[in-house]
């Protein structure tokens, strides 16, 4: 195996002791005086040499490993992906890098996840929780490494979290549809103990009943393509079929597409869809989806910018956020108020 060159190496061909090479390569060369002729003389070997710092060791001396770790339910939704990517780049503008884990919606895979990382002197983790247990999350934090909740998260807990406004999406979703005339909606639902979904449950629930709408559907369970696609399924076998579906997210109504296409059933005109979540893709889908549009990249800057605040300035008050989604109305939703 080739040898590679360390600080012992350069201290031999240049003649200065190790403590002189290590502070010039340091940075630390003017502080202890070091002339400027031999600053440059260790800076030149170094580079002939193509010396590169050993950052691990350097870490270890200064008790900071320079990295984050980040767990999601699943990296093959678009959704948590964008969040990785997010984070990823906030991270690096700290001069930290991001080790990224993903649980598969399993609590057990997020403890595994969670021990393994843990056990690699990470200085921070942002967590996307998938179940509905929090114990072990607070364990982390209370063991000292700071830790925050993003877009899912525990509310009568210790931990930070930041997220959108789930209610108020959902609310303004469901308004929208009824204001265009709908009355018989139903609504396919994601993880049901996730704290997200249960505000999008509620805030669907609240505006139907808000408009004298007592008969709805709620159904689903998982933030998936199957899901969306099952539960399409059976909406459409019923003996009256729903004139309009709200998909819990931009993977439910992956799922809603594919059945409704194998129907033959037309959207908006026989079928109106709305999805919460957005992605550059729902433009290229015909008709484009009318969707809730979560602020994800604000919510990925605030959390790290939390995070951070505990990192390195031992700010350890929990903060709680909740960011306001927005309405996109496109081509799916079919206004049906004036259809006799």
């Amino acid at each position: 195996m080739q040898h590679k060159p360390n600080i012992v190496d350069i201290a031999e061909i240049t003649g200065f002791s190790i403590t002189t090479v290590s502070r010039v390569l340091n940075g630390k060369g003017e502080k202890y005086r070091i002339s400027k002729a031999t600053r440059e003389k260790i800076k030149s070997v170094a580079d002939e040499l193509k010396y590169v710092p050993n950052e691990f060791a350097r870490n270890l001396r200064i008790g900071k490993s320079k990295t984050i770790a980040l767990i999601v339910p699943s990296l093959k939704n678009p959704f948590f992906a964008e969040i990785a990517s997010v984070v990823n780049n906030e991270v690096r503008k700290y001069g930290y890098i991001t080790l990224i884990g993903d649980s598969d919606d399993q609590v057990e895979n997020e403890k595994n996840e969670l021990s393994h990382l843990t056990s690699r002197s990470l200085d921070g983790m942002i967590v996307v929780p998938c179940g509905e247990e929090w114990d072990h999350l607070v364990k982390v934090q209370e063991n000292g490494l700071p830790l925050i909740c993003i877009d899912r998260y525990f509310e009568d807990t210790s931990l930070s979290y930041v997220s959108s406004d789930n209610y108020d999406g959902a609310y303004s979703a469901t308004k929208y549809l009824i204001e265009q005339g709908h009355t018989d909606i139903a609504c396919i639902q994601g993880v049901r103990y996730s704290m997200p979904n249960i505000q999008r449950v509620k805030g669907f629930a609240d505006a139907m009943k808000n408009a004298g709408i007592d008969a709805y559907t709620v159904t689903g369970d998982a933030f998936t393509e199957q899901n969306g696609y099952l539960e399409t399924k059976l909406l459409l076998s019923r003996g009256k079929r729903p004139s309009a579906i709200f998909a819990f997210s931009n993977m439910i109504a992956m799922g809603c597409l594919k059945a409704l296409k194998e129907e033959n059933v037309r959207i908006p005109e026989a079928i109106s869809l709305i999805t919460f979540d957005d992605n550059p893709y729902m433009n290229y889908i015909d008709p484009p989806l009318t969707c809730i549009s979560q602020p994800v990249e604000d919510i990925c800057k605030i959390a790290v910018k939390i995070l951070f605040s505990h990192i390195l300035d031992d700010d350890k008050k929990p903060k709680h956020v909740l960011l306001k989604c927005m309405l996109k109305v496109k081509e799916s939703v079919k206004n049906v108020s004036y259809s006799f």
